[in-house]
């Protein structure tokens, strides 16, 4: 027999909170205990965990839902859900805790992922970084936050889940200053006509946001930034600093951003002002290897400045301990890591400007609200809005914990997104924890270079797209969208995948599959008749494949470019599967078994239907009427056979050939 007691003296810190450990059990087991106003990491793990709650009063939070807990009362937690406990009282909380492994509790666990985040029980706000309005967008923009959330949002809609997309546009970016110098116009005019240029080439994409905020053009935007700013430094951590800055030789102009360039002081490459595309870290401009201004040939000179300024180095805790609430890949923790070993880390929120929206507070006059930390308010922004529209109570100034919060960004953005911006929320609002995912893609190539609009080395979405081939850029930019690496866009590899896949693969499939159906049945789908055990694999083929793509599309492993190989995988199956099965279509004695295999095949492009929704929403949808319906509104959870007697029009164009453009060189575009 074993007897254990609780005792102070054998508790030691673990997870933020004391806690002991128990041998002998056979299994995990401890006393915990959780001072008054003190909370647990939260933290998740493939054990299953059970609390005994012994004495004191808190809240358990699991998955951003909140649960009361008090004496005599038990908790288990399943494998992989993120929890937490506080003490809400004002006596210590001490628990019993048992844990212990149990792999198939887990499997299952990890294989429903996404119900045990509560994807469908809590508002989902998918954001794709707010674009610059000095420009149009191109290919390399929309490979990557616009068509992730745009795909990510309709799967979460075919499974039930509330999701909305928001974005916008980032008019204060000192970038419009800079663009609008050089068309000879005022900002305010440069990012509105950009801006609507935007909207517009997202559209042509098939990507209509629910909510779309050009930040100079809303009314409501500056006061609500300004509060938020007065909130910032109502924490007592942004503080006016006087500190060193770079300033032009010959203008004395203020320099950052777009207008000072040199090498990264952490990578050593050729970078601009505040941040590294290639690292991803921020640099102060005073930093920079042998800076060079845009202002003018004058060397830079250093002087001092006084701004509002974040010590973001106190913070690594804290940034750590929101890491490990939601999705964050091991490329932004790596990112943090190596921010956070260096002595300071300093980071002006303010900076000399006349584009932009000034604070309130004193300290800082003739600047600006670094747009940057803008962002972070302007998110919350975008929620408030769009519920305002919708009827809700989502309050920028009150963000709720059940709000999940997904982001899509470039890698060159991660430290705003990943780092900063959860530090600046913590501040302003000490009692929320943001539950936030998220996504990011590396560079999109064309032709083995960046783009670059300087260089007309552009492919514009406005160029390219039109109601005949979005789907077909669509799809191309999801096969090779870059996720986890720089990936390319060549004309020729753009042209062939329409070509030989889209048109000469699966339409092609598409449309013999019809004529076979209008010759054999009269054009209405037959009944499956008798089965060989060929037919049986195939539907178990076909049952895989709707399992990857689900897996592919949901939350955690979120991939486009997975789901695209995918879909295509569904159809070469079916295709082989086809061929097979035609050696004895027409011989007689197998027409049971004959009308079975065309069933199978019917029910194939019926799952091509549902799970190219997200992706290829146009192709979907004439898919689905050519099978009889529309398009496909709900994710399948298994593969279904079109129902006998069902009018069948699968003899049509899906796809359009590309267009002579797709083929020129590279060169092609606005400057």
């Amino acid at each position: 027999m074993i007897i254990n007691r609780f005792d102070t003296a054998e508790l030691h810190a673990a997870f933020g909170i004391d806690m002991s450990s128990i041998d002998g059990f056979g299994f995990g087991a401890g006393w915990a205990r959780v001072a008054p106003g003190g909370q647990s990491d939260p933290h998740q793990h493939d054990e299953t965990e059970l609390f005994l709650v012994v004495s004191g009063h808190g809240d358990v939070v699991v998955d951003g839902a909140r649960h009361p807990v008090a004496p005599g009362m038990a908790v288990l937690f399943d494998p992989f859900e993120t929890h937490v406990v506080e003490n809400t009282g004002s006596t210590e909380l001490v628990f019993f805790d048992l844990y212990w492994r149990d792999p198939g509790r887990a499997a299952r666990a990890a294989a429903g992922r996404s119900d045990r985040r509560r994807f469908g029980e809590r508002p989902i706000f998918v954001f794709s970084t707010p674009p610059t309005p000095n420009g149009d967008l191109h290919l390399g923009h929309l490979s990557g936050p616009y068509l992730g959330a745009d795909v990510f949002v309709r799967f979460q809609r075919m499974n039930g889940a509330e999701a909305w997309h928001l974005t916008g546009s980032d008019d204060y970016q000192s970038y419009v200053v800079d663009r609008a110098r050089r068309e000879g116009k005022e900002p305010a005019a440069t990012a509105a006509h950009y801006s609507a240029e935007i909207a517009e080439t997202l559209r042509l994409m098939d990507i209509e946001p629910d909510q779309y905020t050009a930040t100079d053009a809303d009314p409501d935007y500056r006061a609500g930034l300004q509060e938020y700013f007065s909130r910032l430094v109502a924490s007592g951590s942004v503080v006016p600093q006087e500190g060193s800055a770079l300033f032009d030789g010959s203008t004395k102009d203020y320099l950052y951003e777009v207008d000072v360039s040199g090498g990264c002081p952490g990578c050593g490459a050729a970078t601009g002002g505040n941040i590294c595309e290639g690292c991803g870290e921020p640099n102060s401009c005073v930093d920079l290897v042998d800076p060079r201004s845009n202002r003018s040939q004058a060397a830079p000179r250093i002087d001092t400045i006084t701004r509002f300024t974040l010590p973001l180095h106190e913070f690594a805790a804290e940034l750590a301990a929101h890491h490990r609430l939601g999705r964050v890949p091991a490329r932004l923790r790596e990112l943090a890591g190596r921010l956070f070993a260096r002595p300071r880390l300093d980071v002006a929120i303010t900076h000399p400007a006349t584009w932009g929206v000034p604070p309130t507070e004193p300290g800082a006059d003739g600047q600006v609200i670094w747009v940057w930390p803008e962002m972070s308010y302007g998110f919350l922004h975008g929620i408030s809005t769009l519920g305002r529209r919708l009827g809700r109570d989502w309050r920028a100034d009150e963000p709720a914990q059940d709000w999940k919060i997904v982001h899509f960004f470039g890698y060159d953005n991660s430290f705003y997104h990943s780092i900063l911006y959860p530090v600046l929320y913590r501040l302003a609002f000490p009692g929320w924890h943001p539950d936030i995912d998220y996504h990011v893609n590396e560079f999109y190539l064309l032709d083995g270079g960046k783009f670059s609009t300087s260089r007309r080395h552009a492919v514009w979405g406005k160029d390219i797209l039109s109601p005949d081939s979005v789907d077909g850029v669509r799809y191309f930019l999801s096969r090779t969208r870059p996720e986890s690496r720089s990936t390319n866009f060549t004309h020729e590899g753009y042209a062939a995948a329409v070509r030989e896949e889209l048109i000469g693969t699966w339409q092609q499939w598409l449309n013999d599959l019809g004529l076979r159906v209008r010759t054999r049945y009269g054009g209405r789908a037959p009944d499956a008749g008798v089965w060989t055990p060929e037919h049986t694999a195939f539907l178990g083929r076909l049952g895989d494949r709707l399992s990857a793509v689900t897996a592919a599309l949901g939350p955690d492993a979120f991939s486009v470019e997975v789901a695209a190989a995918e879909l295509h995988g569904i159809v070469t199956d079916t295709v082989r599967f086809a061929d097979r099965e035609s050696a004895v279509a027409t011989v007689d004695g197998w027409h049971d078994e004959a009308r079975t295999a065309v069933a199978l095949e019917l029910a194939a492009a019926r799952l091509l239907a549902h799970c190219a929704t997200p992706m290829l929403p146009r192709f979907a949808g004439r898919l689905g009427e050519a099978l009889g319906g529309q398009r496909p509104a709900q994710w399948p959870h298994i593969v279904q056979l079109v129902p006998a007697g069902t009018r069948i029009d699968l003899v049509r164009e899906f796809f359009a050939e590309p267009s002579a453009a797709a083929a020129e060189p590279v060169g092609v575009g606005r400057a």
